[in-house]
């Protein structure tokens, strides 16, 4: 395998795994041997640190991995400090609950079991991901479903909806159908 094939795949696989990575993994990976791994690998690593680049390819005893350069340290915890998405307000927390244990759901039918509009935190669930449109219901005016995304699972922890808790016997009572 030619030098700069090897090198695009060495970049490649770090940058896809985004761990460290082994010498011997790479070679394998690259049917090639440890020491064109090694060789190629230090000679990225001393070029992007030459250029200036953002990130650095460094050694981890007998491993590679792709980090940040450090000079971009403050850059990148103050866009990370950015990303963190706000809390959800009670009213949004509430309003998903009812979406996520009797969905699919319609507006009318969270503001029903609510008690107040809902429009607004809905609204800001749908901004979020965390809810979807998901269909019509057969009745006048074909109001829209909704329905909880993977995000939600992602955000909660959950790997389906069958691991959100059980609800109080008294709330299930009113749920009704979930429509």
């Amino acid at each position: 395998m030619e030098e700069a094939r090897r090198t695009a795949g060495i970049e490649a696989i770090l940058f896809a795994l985004g761990a460290p990575v082994t010498t011997q993994r790479l070679a394998q990976a690259l049917a090639c041997t440890e020491e064109e791994v090694r060789q190629s690998c230090q000679t990225l690593s001393e070029t992007w640190e030459a250029q200036g680049r953002g990130i650095r390819l460094v050694r981890l005893e007998e491993s590679w991995q792709l980090v940040s350069a450090p000079e971009w340290g403050e850059v990148i915890r103050a866009m990370l400090a950015r990303k963190r998405p706000d809390k959800l307000s009670p009213a949004a927390l509430e309003t998903l609950a009812v979406a996520a244990y009797f969905q699919p759901v319609t507006r009318v039918y969270i503001d029903q079991v609510r008690g107040v509009d809902s429009s607004h935190s809905l609204t800001l669930l749908l901004e979020r991901e965390l809810i979807e449109p998901c269909g019509t219901l057969e009745a006048p005016g074909r109001p829209r479903l909704y329905r909880t995304t993977p995000a939600f699972l992602r955000t909660f922890g959950l790997e389906s909806l069958e691991d959100l808790p059980p609800l109080p016997e008294a709330v299930e009572e009113r749920g009704g159908e979930g429509l």
